[in-house]
Order: structure tokens, then C-alpha cells, then sequence
């Protein structure tokens, strides 16, 4: 469970609070940079042969690997003095324990306690099975919706917090084209709430935009350019 912090239009002495830090994830320079050019919708829709929960699993554990990759990367830099809490925009998240008990920690206790409990669940055959024959439980609809809603915050922190390393690494295309995949996913099979990811919604709607249909190929009768030289392919 998430909870929003409140903030108030003026400070006590009655000026208006600094305007909000600039998005840098949002710059044109970045959002452009993708690992792949292909349409992510194509690329999550359930294939006719296979079981809604199998691939349901097969893409929730594949998520779970890559952002724990992705947020690996960045690590060393997400640490209990530059990250006192687990924040995303105007967001901080709490962790409930298997009591429900509410505890607010640091991000990388934070990303720990969502790493262990993805793997454990994701490990165990009664959750996700991996044997022939064996079913699916009751209740692994909401655990992938559990999953996936923990993947989300993980992967907002990374932008919010930890964008600039990203950049400095090299990474961002990565983390575009991750993000990107994991949000058509989740939409694709309703897995996490409109309103959990509405924070990122900016961002979501650049990176999710479908990619533009390739121009058909020239025939070889058709006129050449007039300025074939100065053809210019951007990627």
C-alpha cells in the first residue's frame, strides 16, 4: 500500500514552495534512446498456443530478472544516506510485512525486502510452477499483480532518483526500452492499477507511443531520389 505525501501550496511563512525538480528522464535527448525499434504491443500479446498463466509467469520472472539487473547497475549510488526513503515523484512507499505491520525504510532496504520476497515466490513450485502437470494456484493472479506492482515502484524509483547515473552509464537506453515492455505488459493484462502508475504517466505515454509504421520499400521502377547523398537514417 502506497501513501502520497501531502504537499502544502505555500510554506508557513506564506511563500510558494520551489517549483518542482525538471524531469530529466523526460528530455527529448533521452527518451528517444531505445535498445529496440519494434512494437512492445506485439511483443507481450499471449500467443495462441500457449496458457494464460504460463506466460503470465515466464514474462513475470524474465521482469523480475532484468530490473533486478538494471537496478544493479546503479546500486552503490542507492544507499541509506542518499535514498532515506523509497520515493518516486511526489510518492513515498512503505513497506507492510507479512503482519501488515507498516515500516518506513530506506530505497535500498527497500528494493531488498521486494528482490527477496520476488524471488522467494517466484522460486517456489507451489506458486509458479515449472513441473508438467502441475496447476497453477488460485491465487497466482494476485501474486503476479503483487509482483509486478513492487516491479513498478523499483523501476520508478530508478528514474526519479537514480536517472543521472543511469545517464552517466550509458544505460538509459536499457532502462527505456525495459520500462517501455514492462508497462504495455502490465496494461496488456490489467496487473497493476491505472492509479499506482499514474505517477509516471508522463513518462509512459512518450516511451509506449507505438512505433511508426516503417515506409514501404522503394520499387525498382520508381523514380530515384532526387538527393540521394543527403539521405540522413535516423536511429
Amino acid at each position: 500500500m502506497d501513501w502520497l505525501m501531502g504537499k502544502s501550496k505555500t510554506k508557513p511563512n506564506g511563500k510558494k514552495p520551489p517549483a518542482e525538480e525538471k524531469k530529466q528522464y523526460l528530455e527529448a535527448e533521452f527518451t528517444k534512446v531505445r535498445v529496440v525499434d519494434f512494437d512492445l504491443k506485439e511483443l507481450v500479446l499471449l500467443p495462441r498456443e500457449i496458457d494464460l498463466n504460463e506466460w503470465l509467469a515466464s514474462n513475470t520472472t524474465t521482469f523480475f530478472n532484468l530490473i533486478n539487473l538494471q537496478y544493479s547497475t546503479i546500486s552503490e549510488f542507492c544507499t541509506g544516506d542518499t535514498c532515506q526513503a523509497m520515493t518516486a515523484c511526489n510518492t513515498i512507499y512503505y513497506w507492510y510485512d507479512e503482519r501488515g505491520k507498516k515500516t518506513k525504510c530506506t530505497a535500498p532496504q527497500y528494493v531488498d525486502f521486494v528482490m527477496s520476497l520476488v524471488q522467494k515466490l517466484v522460486t517456489e513450485e507451489e506458486n509458479f510452477p515449472t513441473k508438467y502437470g502441475k496447476e497453477f494456484p488460485n491465487s497466482f493472479d494476485s501474486l503476479v499483480k503483487k509482483i509486478c506492482r513492487y516491479l513498478f515502484h523499483v523501476l520508478a524509483h530508478l528514474y526519479w532518483a537514480h536517472f543521472k547515473e543511469t545517464v552517466a552509464l550509458d544505460l538509459q537506453g536499457h532502462l527505456n526500452t525495459l520500462y517501455a515492455h514492462f508497462i504495455v505488459f502490465v496494461r496488456e493484462f490489467n496487473l497493476v492499477d491505472p492509479k499506482e502508475t499514474c505517477i509516471m504517466d508522463d513518462l509512459s505515454e512518450i516511451l509506449c507511443a507505438p512505433v511508426p509504421p516503417t515506409p514501404a520499400p522503394a520499387s525498382p521502377n520508381s523514380a530515384p531520389s532526387p538527393s540521394p547523398h543527403n539521405h540522413v537514417t535516423e536511429r
